[in-house]
């Protein structure tokens, strides 16, 4: 502890979740497989012959060569081709989506890219994409330009392309598109072209883009949920803020935060189960289970503090879990006072962590989620007990 609270600290994130026996498998990104898709229909549209393989280049330069599992004439002047995504050993909703490509020829040289059937619509800002547009990310863009153009001169020739996902509307209704404000069907995504399995750093960039897309919305705070349970009981307790307030943070407190920062959120509160706010009231901002461990000192400091016993104390500081604690705390009729005043220091390593530039606010909810045990509020939570 320092005198001003205890050091802040965000450890780096772990390569996978878990140790496993053998080594994960890559994948491939929407956006390559888009790319692979546009490429095998421009070649086919040029040649005349199918192409049951096509090589693409990967931002990195690498190039990488994927197999089509349709390549077609539709017309004259008008090709498809469908490249079926391999998300390697990432549990991804699109794991298996036929990325399609629709390419035809125009008058006008240079490249016009849209959306089809299954690729969302964009109607929020705060995406970096135009708004009306097709939700295709800007690294997706240059890859299909790029894959396109090693085909066609495009400054001399023109050529429309359309990337659709039949099956991408359902798949859409498993990720969080709907709410940052991505309609009617799945992103095509991607920075390097690559998926890392389990990546962490994805979920990092999809809480950092969430936080954007609400304080372009003008959402007069955000919400930091460690969860699906939390969330719920967070929009039930919240009802007068809109959806696009609460982000399932996950392991990510710090790295919101900071973008929070950077757009100028006022207010930042953070709705969690006692472990999670117990890691944050000791400082740690980023607090996946493989880089820190809940600190049941500090929750028997905090018993002590709120008129505990020495002997619940000493219970304390042995406890198990966090759970644990908090059973403790319950059983002794301290867990509406020991919530807040942890909920308190949850809030104050917020603002100690943005130097003052955001309020921080905490709530702990119990174990279902649902109900909130405790608040340290004021502007937007309740102050509870």
């Amino acid at each position: 502890m320092t005198s001003d609270g205890p050091e802040l600290r965000e450890p780096d994130l772990p390569r996978t979740a878990k140790v496993r026996p053998r080594a994960l498998r890559t994948g491939w990104t929407t956006g390559t497989c888009a790319s692979a898709a546009a490429r095998a229909a421009a070649l086919h549209l040029v040649t005349g012959r199918p192409q049951p393989v096509v090589e693409v280049a990967l931002p990195s330069g690498r190039r990488v060569t994927f197999a089509t599992e349709r390549c077609e004439l539709l017309r004259p002047g008008r090709a498809e081709a469908v490249v079926v995504k391999d998300a390697g050993d990432d549990p991804d909703v699109t794991h298996g989506a036929h990325i399609t490509a629709t390419v035809t020829r125009r008058a006008e040289p240079g490249l016009d890219l849209h959306g089809g059937v299954g690729v969302g619509v964009v109607t929020k800002p705060g995406l970096g994409l135009e708004v009306g547009g097709p939700a295709i990310n800007p690294t997706p863009r240059a890859m299909i330009t790029r894959a396109v153009g090693e085909v066609v001169d495009l400054e001399r020739e023109g050529l429309q392309v359309t990337i659709s996902v039949p099956e991408g509307e359902r798949m859409a209704r498993k990720t969080t598109n709907a709410r940052l404000g991505i309609i009617g069907g799945i992103s095509i995504l991607g920075t390097t072209g690559i998926v890392r399995p389990f990546s962490t750093a994805s979920w990092r960039s999809s809480v950092e883009q969430a936080v954007s897309v609400a304080a372009a919305q003008r959402a007069p705070a955000v919400v930091l949920c460690t969860g699906g349970r939390t969330e719920r009981g967070a929009m039930d307790a919240l009802p007068q803020l809109p959806e696009v307030s609460f982000i399932e943070v996950g392991d990510f407190t710090g790295a919101a935060l900071r973008r929070a920062v950077e757009h100028g959120v006022p207010t930042v509160a953070f709705v969690g189960m006692v472990g999670k706010l117990t890691k944050i009231a000791s400082g740690i901002l980023m607090t996946h289970y493989t880089r820190s461990k809940v600190d049941v000192g500090v929750l028997a400091e905090i018993t002590r503090a709120v008129g505990g016993g020495d002997d619940l104390a000493a219970e304390v500081a042995v406890a198990n879990t966090g759970r644990h604690a908090y059973e403790l705390w319950e059983a002794a009729g301290l867990l509406p006072v020991a919530g807040y005043e942890l909920c308190r220091r949850v809030a104050e390593v917020m603002e100690r962590f943005t130097e003052g530039r955001v309020r921080g606010e905490a709530a702990m909810v119990d174990f279902t989620g649902r109900t909130m045990v405790a608040a340290h509020g004021g502007g937007l939570l309740p102050c509870l007990p």
